[in-house]
């Protein structure tokens, strides 16, 4: 071989070399992070999950890849998110209820993980609990199902109180069970409940002045991830009518309400990312069990406490699992 021609065979070899080794290199899986809210109420659910992935042997950039998609409150928006993640070839997507819906829509190959407040058998995401089947799984912070407790712990605190209103979502997939269910355990105590449904900010004053006007002495706040992404608004507005208001996590007493009670929806999340490392590694939607709550915490603030003019009752404040000061 003259020494011309193996110059030029070694600098060949030695530009395909670089190519052949990026070509061997795996492709990093991509999750697709689904939410019908905005980013900014759900940056400490986006921490959760990401927590949950490390747990799992995922760390986001490293050897995954998180695409997130935000509707803002605005449901129409999903079909086409779910529809564009699934033609990305996303590995697995994750999401809140409205945004399971449209993604079991978009596909039945997909593996899909809920996070959700509501039963997902009866919302037709699941065929059981412990069987899910298909594409879908993931964990449930029940928050339907706890109704009766809320109205009778917040009876507990306002024990005057003739009317308790109760705010509600009229997205949130539960409604009429949530509605039912209030206005017997209110019936139960010999209280009159008000139902009063706010679909989007523009009716919140509406529907605080409604329950103010029907002389209602305290509110129950319902569950959803909207209510829960305009929770700091909710609050606000409690606070400006001087309410005393239950709510169903945490995360509504840490942005200054008085009471929640309910499982943590942090906690689900960082078990979502758990599940989806799982799936990653090969198990099937269909061979993880829906994993259900099962420790729900009370949580006050007594400082919103003092502000409303309200004694806590004794035997209340020691069942609390948290007390902020």
């Amino acid at each position: 071989m003259r020494r011309r021609d193996f110059i030029t065979l070694l600098g060949g070899t030695a530009v395909l070399a670089p190519l052949a080794a990026r070509a061997q290199q795996p492709v990093m899986p991509v999750i697709g992070f689904l939410r019908s809210t905005a980013a900014a109420g759900s940056v400490h659910l986006v921490s959760a999950f990401r927590q949950g992935l490390n747990d799992a042997g995922f760390v986001e950039g490293q050897n995954v890849i998180i695409d997130y998609r935000w509707a803002d409150d605005q449901d129409d928006k999903l079909k086409g998110m779910a529809a564009d993640l699934v033609r990305r070839r996303v590995a697995v997507i994750v999401g809140n209820t409205p945004s399971t819906r449209a993604a079991k829509a978009a596909t039945a190959t997909v593996p899909i993980v809920f996070v959700m407040g509501s039963d997902p058998v009866r919302a037709g995401l699941v065929a059981s609990i412990n069987r899910p089947g298909g594409n879908v799984t993931g964990v449930v912070f029940t928050t339907g199902d706890l109704t009766a407790k809320r109205l009778g712990l917040l009876h507990e605190l306002v024990p005057k109180a003739a009317v308790i209103a109760v705010l509600l979502d009229p997205k949130y997939p539960e409604l009429e069970l949530v509605a039912k269910d209030a206005v017997a355990a209110g019936r139960a105590i010999a209280r009159e409940v008000l139902i009063v449904k706010a679909a989007n900010e523009r009716e919140f004053n509406a529907a605080f002045a409604t329950i103010v006007q029907a002389g209602a002495g305290a509110l129950l706040v319902g569950g959803g991830s909207f209510f829960n992404n305009q929770r700091r608004k909710l609050v606000a507005l409690a606070g400006h009518h001087s309410l005393p208001a239950s709510y169903v996590n945490r995360e509504f007493v840490e942005a200054g309400g008085l009471m929640s009670y309910g499982s943590s929806q942090t906690e689900a999340y960082r078990r979502a990312g758990n599940y989806v490392g799982r799936i990653l590694k090969g198990t099937k939607p269909a061979d993880l069990p829906v994993e259900m709550a099962s420790r729900f915490e009370m949580v006050i603030n007594l400082a919103v406490a003092k502000a409303l003019g309200l004694e806590i009752p004794p035997m209340l404040l020691a069942r609390a699992d948290e007390v902020i000061e």
